[in-house]
């Protein structure tokens, strides 16, 4: 494995742990969202470069589009619920209470 598939590894990994264990505000579960996002659309990327196929090329901006859509989507969650609740804590959030 080379020095470069490992980072990408490792930048997923982190950043899908941050979301299991860092779970106290809406922004920073947003944020691991979006690093995990990132850490997938460089490889992908590059891969067709690497592998020198023109018809993957158009993979990673599709990626990117929904990625932008998640964003706006969760940025819109956290704008309603710190409207609703006064704050961007997930253990306000309960879904039985909707």
């Amino acid at each position: 494995m080379s020095p470069l598939h490992f980072s990408f590894y490792s930048a997923f990994t982190f950043s899908s742990l941050g979301l299991a264990f860092h779970r106290t505000h809406l922004i920073s579960a947003l944020l691991c969202l979006e690093s995990m996002m990132l850490s997938m659309f460089i490889p992908l990327s590059t891969w067709p470069v690497e592998n020198q196929t023109p018809s993957f090329t158009l993979v990673p901006i599709l990626m990117l589009a929904f990625s932008a859509c998640e964003a706006g989507t969760g940025l819109a969650m956290l704008v309603a619920s710190t409207r609703t609740h006064g704050s961007d804590h997930l253990h306000n959030l309960n879904l039985l209470q909707c």
